[in-house]
């Protein structure tokens, strides 16, 4: 079953999001940082479901502007397994938001999530349930201390959200499909490598969290098929993909 495309454009409440014409990762996030930005979210996340055997929502993370150390700790605290949410989120596909009123907030692990994200100003989240061409389920995230989205509100995100997953599954689908081909945050992220700047470093110079940085060079490690980021550097210099 091939990617199912979507509209160049879509106009929602009289607002427009161009979505069909993005041609990376960094225009994607642009679109959920848009989101955020109207709707007065403090940030958002996307999320893959995981198997029951999985542990760790940093694996799970696949693009996020969340603080990392609110997911470090949501690990050290051994939440996924018995998330309340994730479980909704494998078993529904309707969006839904999590706050004090809400009746899985009375979980004891969603308690104590909520707490480490209320601290960092994520007091209620919305969770959109998405999926791609293929029927991989996922799910965009959205946090912050607004009061409640209007059912209006909420249905334009969904919609709008959704869209921009799915543009976003495109891209990924077209790199598995040219794994030796390397985006041109991948290639910044690595020529920086090469030039000997930290994780930190390059964070800073491309406005990244940390996490997206390591993101971007282990994806770029998968590609050239290397076993470490020396190697990957090396092979990137052979290439001529990084001067």
């Amino acid at each position: 079953m091939g990617p199912r495309r979507v509209s160049p454009e879509i106009v929602v409440s009289g607002n427009s999001w161009t979505i069909g014409e993005l041609e990376g990762e960094s225009d994607v996030r642009n679109i959920f940082e848009s989101i955020c930005e109207h709707y007065a979210f403090q940030g958002f996340a996307v999320l893959s479901l995981p198997s029951r055997s999985v542990s760790s929502l940093f694996k799970l993370v696949k693009m996020t502007s969340w603080p990392m150390d609110i997911v470090k700790q949501y690990d050290a605290f051994g939440l996924l397994k018995a998330s309340p949410v994730f479980e909704q989120l494998r078993n529904s596909t309707v969006p839904f938001t999590i706050d004090n009123t809400s009746p899985l907030a009375f979980s004891s692990s969603v308690n104590i999530a909520k707490g480490l994200f209320a601290r960092a100003g994520f007091g209620r989240m919305v969770f959109v349930p998405v999926h791609d061409a293929d029927g991989r389920r996922s799910a965009v995230a959205f946090g912050g201390d607004r009061s409640e989205l209007s059912r209006e509100e909420l249905n334009v995100v969904t919609f709008v959200a959704g869209h921009a997953f799915n543009r976003l599954s495109e891209i990924w689908s077209a790199s598995r499909r040219a794994p030796g081909s390397l985006s041109r945050r991948e290639i910044e992220c690595l020529r920086l490598a090469a030039a000997g700047k930290t994780t930190v470093e390059m964070a800073r110079l491309l406005s990244l969290s940390e996490y997206t940085v390591n993101h971007y060079l282990n994806r770029a490690t998968r590609k050239l098929d290397s076993v470490n980021r020396v190697q990957t550097i090396a092979k990137a210099l052979r290439a001529g993909l990084i001067a």
